[in-house]
């Protein structure tokens, strides 16, 4: 990937259904999730997870539509989420579905990631090739 686009995001919405699966200490919600970014990427996005938490938040998978600006160029894409955690420090990534770019953004491949600040906000990566 040539590009990147660094910034941070606020979760203006996170709506989680009642657990549809609680077992052996092992629960699964449906989640959805509004955001507005900042920084590289500006606009916003929705998106629905499925989470899974055990003695703390274990991971999640999701789909997500941005829609805003990038570099300059206006349009949207979908964003495929995979998080997980390994010895207590949680990992998110993102990829952009391949395909899904609209807009300014047709043609959009990458991927990238998101860090949990210590204050508990939300910062991104995305790497990118955008002809």
């Amino acid at each position: 990937m040539n590009k990147r686009a660094e910034g941070t995001f606020a979760l203006d919405a996170w709506d989680a259904e009642k657990p549809y699966d609680e077992r052996d200490g092992i629960t699964f919600t449906r989640v959805h999730v509004d955001k507005t970014f900042s920084g590289g990427l500006v606009g916003t996005s929705t998106a629905e997870l499925i989470t899974v938490v055990t003695e703390n938040p274990a991971a999640y998978v999701g789909i997500e539509r941005f829609q805003g600006t990038l570099d300059g160029r206006t349009g949207g894409f979908v964003l495929q989420h995979n998080a997980g955690g390994e010895d207590g420090k949680p990992w998110l990534t993102w990829k952009i579905v391949e395909t899904s770019g609209t807009g300014d953004l047709k043609g959009i491949k990458g991927e990238g990631q998101i860090i949990i600040l210590e204050d508990g906000g939300h910062s991104y990566t995305l790497d990118y090739d955008l002809d």
